[in-house]
């Protein structure tokens, strides 16, 4: 079985119709061994049942033909323009086809080959078919015995180097056998296939490359997509395995010495759907199984209060707790909020961030490593080199998908095994792929605490920018303040869309040349846009233009 099992892994070179030369064309196609070239599937079919007569065709039809090209070449217009065009053969009769501003196909086409061709019908001195696309089904004299249409045409994914009559061409020589040599690799018994519904492996790639109907092409792409999912969940439970359970974690003992006072304290009761997703958290961290959760909520759901009392319960076992914030802004936030609450209960809130002064930074660093720092929240610079902590516990990461992954993966990599808490109102689909597979479980706070004023969204016409204008000077005038977001920084040549840099110079001069209009975006330096986060914190910006990067 060994044996077998390589045969799918020697390089490509090595198969019928390709050798050395064609291999490293093949490669640039990330196609590099036998294995590689199976799993080159179509990426079109077309039923032949669909396919017209070339007698048949009329003017004004939407028309898919096969034939031979008979004759062909290059017919220059009085305005300069050079048309390809080609006649086309099939056993019914013949009908010319028109490339305008091609001629470069003059040197891809042949006279002999068997093309696929799709578009419009038109009349231009007799019938004319205008292809929006066309497939190199074969050419004549290096066509395979199985070469002859069947009753599905398939179309590879190709390139200048591998067209598609050589695709064709070399799995005619080695679709066979690199079939046989697949079955070695079914994991599946048939009883298993049967519940899911499932074909075997052989059969699924069979079917994708040679088809007798559309049907069996949906049953071979379930089996690869099952598959792909299958092993992607495999790879999931190992990952988490080893995170959570290879290793033991921390088994915190509640005591309720911060969590009671804390939460006599609250100003408001917590929602139902914080008390629930509480109750999940800290159920997860008094087991000696290590967590790896992502707590999803809508801005304002009260995500913060619910990591507060997690963070409070690793206190209560006696270690600490780390909160990573991706601005400096949001991390002063955070340590600011945190520390009012937790200030009556003698906790000690510290602050870590790129600019500190090197005084500050030094006893941030001491509170952190003797222990007595029990909350440090930061930016990336807590995983900095010279940041040791005492007993880290606890690691909460806010708005995680602005982080990267071994951004994130470094504090839960501390010698102690933390329990790690990853937050964010917008999961990016990874989160939920990891969700999903069992690589993070999920709690979800689903509803907002009562008293919240309902967001009112509207939608105007870009003729109407004048009135919103308007509004927003009024707005302005009752103390308010107001952002408005671009999708670009800069204008673009490729798109037609406002950018914030052009806007910002045009509503300072010549909109709102009474008021102080900010600017930010992604390309300002760190300090720069901390700047203008600061002075419109402050109420020094009345108006700022920026891109999406203000969501965090």
């Amino acid at each position: 079985m060994s044996q077998d099992f390589s045969q799918l892994d020697k390089p490509i070179q090595f198969l019928k119709g390709v050798g050395p030369r064609r291999a490293e064309n093949f490669g640039r196609m990330g196609i590099v061994t036998a294995r590689d070239l199976l799993y080159h599937v179509p990426r079109r079919y077309d039923d032949a049942s669909t396919i017209q007569a070339v007698a048949g065709l009329e003017v004004g039809m939407d028309a898919t033909a096969v034939g031979r090209v008979r004759s062909m070449g290059i017919v220059p217009t009085r305005s300069g323009l050079r048309i390809f065009q080609a006649v086309l053969q099939d056993e019914s009769g013949m009908i010319t086809c028109a490339w305008p501003g091609q001629p470069w196909l003059d040197r891809k086409i042949r006279k002999g080959d068997l093309l696929l061709v799709t578009g419009p019908v038109k009349f231009f001195h007799g019938r004319q078919l205008q292809p929006r696309e066309f497939t190199l089904l074969g050419r004549e004299g290096e066509e395979g015995e199985n070469e002859a249409p069947g009753t599905i045409f398939v179309s590879y994914p190709a390139s200048e180097e591998v067209p598609q009559w050589i695709l064709r061409r070399v799995f005619d020589l080695n679709l066979e056998w690199l079939l046989n040599q697949v079955e070695v690799e079914e994991y599946l018994d048939a009883a298993e296939r049967g519940e899911a519904g499932l074909i075997s492996l052989a059969e699924a790639l069979n079917v994708l490359h040679r088809p007798s109907t559309l049907a069996q092409v949906e049953g071979g792409r379930r089996r690869l997509a099952f598959d792909e999912l299958f092993f992607l969940q495999l790879v999931q439970a190992q990952v988490r395995f080893q995170q959570t359970e290879a290793q033991p974690g921390i088994a915190f003992r509640r005591t309720n010495e911060l969590i009671r006072p804390l939460h006599e304290s609250l100003p408001f009761d917590l929602t139902d759907a914080q008390a629930r997703v509480l109750r999940e958290i800290l159920s997860d961290m008094s087991s000696p199984r290590r967590m790896s959760r992502l707590l999803q909520g809508d801005v304002g759901s009260g995500k913060t209060v619910v990591a507060l009392f997690a963070m409070a319960m690793a206190l209560e076992g006696g270690y600490q707790a780390a909160l990573m914030a991706p601005t400096e802004i949001l991390a002063e936030q955070h340590a600011r909020k945190l520390g009012e609450m937790l200030e009556p209960l003698g906790v000690d809130v510290v602050l870590l961030t790129g600019s500190l002064s090197a005084g500050e930074r030094r006893v941030a660093l001491e509170k952190i490593s003797n222990g007595s720092g029990k909350i440090t929240v930061g930016t990336h610079a807590l995983i900095q080199e010279g940041v040791e902590f005492n007993r880290l516990g606890m690691v909460v990461v806010d708005e995680q998908h602005r982080f990267g992954v071994r951004q994130r993966m470094v504090l839960g990599e501390k010698d102690s095994r933390p329990d790690v808490l990853v937050m964010s109102a917008t999961p990016i689909p990874r989160s939920f792929a990891m969700a999903l597979y069992g690589d993070l479980d999920l709690s979800v706070i689903d509803g907002l605490p009562p008293g919240r004023k309902p967001v009112e969204t509207q939608l105007r016409s870009p003729r109407q920018r004048a009135s919103v204008y308007r509004f927003l000077d009024r707005e302005l005038n009752a103390g308010r303040q107001g952002y408005l977001v671009y999708p670009l920084v800069d204008e673009s040549d490729k798109v037609d869309l406002r950018s914030a840099t052009e806007d910002h110079r045009r509503l300072s001069e010549e909109v709102f040349p009474h008021r102080e209009v900010g600017l930010l975006h992604g390309q300002l330096s760190v300090k720069e846009k901390d700047a203008v986060m600061r002075a419109f914190l402050a109420g020094g910006i009345d108006l700022l233009v920026a891109t999406t990067v203000i969501e965090v």
